[in-house]
């Protein structure tokens, strides 16, 4: 199939090949490279029709910006909405699974780390357990403010929670984690300390 047809007005016109691949473009992510490959050809190629081509192009792409840039917003910024159950689930499950990083760090290192950021630079890097150190809830502030709230008492006690909205760790709705203590040797503290000042992040 040719990509070109009968000149119109002295310029080659494109045929429907181009725009095959221009519509191509509006496929979610992997457009993108169709988007751009539709826009370049369509501005350099001089032929009738290029234009409409590299419209087509910044079309699609237009289309992953406006999909992605939403589904990020919906996701990670908004507050309020279907996506803050989905959040919290999502935490709730990832505190689970951070009790055992640190109570595996305890086991190799004899005592528990003294913060959420020795722990994880005792991980190796960009591993799914150092993904876990972060609260889910927490993607729009720094990156040392989006840890999991987590205490050492002692050398075998600790504390390990989500903060509540209020940004504290023993006010209702604070996620403590969902894991048997009764009859195992953990260290986890899941009762608020008495006047201790622990509440304090």
């Amino acid at each position: 199939m040719s990509s070109t047809t009968e000149p119109v007005g002295g310029k080659p016109k494109l045929g429907t090949l181009p725009f095959v691949f221009g519509g191509a473009s509006f496929i979610p992510l992997i457009g993108v490279l169709f988007g751009v490959w539709a826009v370049l050809y369509g501005l350099i190629s001089g032929r009738a029709g290029g234009k409409k081509l590299a419209l087509v192009g910044a079309a699609g792409i237009g289309f992953s910006v406006v999909l992605y840039g939403g589904l990020f917003y919906f996701g990670f910024v908004q507050r309020g909405g279907i996506y803050d159950g989905l959040r919290a689930k999502l935490a709730q499950n990832e505190l689970n699974s951070l009790v055992q990083s640190v109570e595996f760090y305890k086991l190799r290192f004899g005592e528990y780390p003294d913060s959420l950021a020795v722990l994880k630079s005792s991980l190796p890097k960009n591993s799914f357990e150092a993904i876990n150190l972060y609260d889910p809830r927490a993607m729009h502030v720094r990156e040392q403010d989006r840890y999991f709230w987590y205490r050492k008492v002692d050398a075998g006690r600790y504390y390990l929670r989500g903060v509540a909205a209020d940004g504290q760790p023993f006010s209702p709705g604070a996620l403590i984690p969902q894991v048997a203590t009764a009859g195992t040797r953990l260290g986890l503290l899941t009762e608020p300390p008495a006047g201790t000042g622990a509440d304090k992040p």
